[in-house]
């Protein structure tokens, strides 16, 4: 019978004292130590799109300007993480991205003095009366 099932049948039969306590606590890690590992490089998932803090509204150097002014690589990959599918590449990738794939640019271009899309307020008889 090996120490870990031995410790087992005491925890379930009898309380603990503070030696047995201590028995365990080891053990358990002893087994911690064994599989731990030290992670020195830090890399964002390239699939997924990072969750970026936004700074404190008094702060001197906002990341825009970090990230023009540094070449590091950190930067280089959160700017291309921000990026819209169109800046990223020249085709769809998917289907779900060919239906809104051209429509980020208008096909006919704005007019401001068409009535049939730009509700303006405007001065009747009606409001005219009230003043």
């Amino acid at each position: 019978m090996s120490k870990s099932t031995l410790y087992i049948k005491i925890i379930k039969t009898e309380k603990l004292n503070e030696v047995q306590k201590n028995a365990i606590h080891k053990e358990t890690i002893r087994k911690e130590k064994r599989h731990e590992i030290l992670q020195t490089q830090f890399t964002f998932n390239p699939h997924r799109r990072p969750h970026i803090l936004t700074d404190k509204p008094m702060s001197r150097k906002p990341t825009e300007e970090i990230a023009e002014n540094c070449e590091c690589s950190f930067y280089l990959i959160l700017k291309e993480a921000r990026l819209v599918p169109t800046m990223k590449y020249s085709t769809p990738q998917t289907s779900g991205q060919e239906i809104g794939w051209w429509v980020s640019t208008p096909l006919i271009p704005p007019n401001p003095n068409d009535k049939r899309f730009n509700f303006h307020r405007c001065c009747t008889d009606r409001c005219n009366n009230n003043r």
